[in-house]
């Protein structure tokens, strides 16, 4: 029998793992999605109040640009936070590494014992992690905090931005084009298979089920344009 060579023998480090996409999926997922969505709500519950071309329009631009900011702001604001946290772990664990080496040596050993290693396995790992990088062995075993890049809130902040007004444009491309007469259920049909086809493509990219994700965000989707629209055509029979 002829064994593979070591160069011939894949590495795991090799394998695919999508959820390292994580983070810029995310932001990009849930921009696009809640352009599409907010603004076909906005659209749809304006147009149900029998409102004219031009105020449709102006609302649905109005909610384009509002909601493109708010993203773009709760995101920087949240990816800002989560920076500060992950700052201030680091600083308090190079701060108990230069006071106490010893007891955070036996923090770690008591890790990898909980872990399933025997005391003197769990000893020796410690030690050889420790002369290696004990901050990166504490931070990423004691903290869980696995990912050193530091996070990007400018970076993470115009992606929800950018995404949330390229999905809005979507309903409001349509409701642009169409006359007032049936323009909710054409808005609702082009957003709909937006949806579906942002879902897909998310779950794709995340090597998620791909139907499943599709008819989630689809079934929500439609939910949220009735109760919009129904609401819409209530306060616009009182006015």
């Amino acid at each position: 029998m002829v064994r593979p060579t070591a160069s011939e023998v894949p590495s795991a480090h090799a394998e695919p793992h999508l959820s390292g996409r994580s983070g810029w999926l995310r932001a990009a997922v849930m921009g696009a999605n809640d352009g599409i969505l907010s603004t076909a709500s906005l659209i749809a519950g304006v147009a149900a109040g029998s409102g004219d071309k031009a105020t449709i329009l102006l609302a649905g631009f109005a909610g384009l640009v509002a909601g493109a900011l708010s993203m773009a702001a709760g995101e920087y604001v949240s990816v800002s936070s989560q920076a500060d946290a992950e700052k201030a772990d680091v600083a308090r664990e190079k701060l108990e590494l230069e006071q106490n080496p010893e007891a955070e040596l036996a923090e770690l050993t008591a890790i990898y014992q909980e872990r399933g290693l025997d005391p003197e396995l769990a000893a020796q790992v410690a030690e050889k992690l420790t002369e290696a990088d004990a901050l990166t062995a504490h931070l990423r075993d004691e903290i869980g905090l696995t990912d050193l890049a530091p996070p990007q809130p400018v970076q993470a902040a115009s992606v929800s931005a950018l995404t949330f007004a390229a999905g809005a444009a979507v309903p409001l491309s349509v409701a642009a084009m169409v006359p007032v007469t049936g323009l909710i259920w054409w808005v609702a049909a082009a957003t709909l298979v937006g949806l579906g086809s942002l879902g897909a493509l998310g779950a794709k990219a995340g090597g998620a089920p791909q139907m499943r994700a599709a008819g989630r965000v689809v079934l929500w989707g439609a939910l949220a344009m009735a109760i919009t629209s129904g609401i819409g055509a209530l306060l616009g029979q009182g006015l």
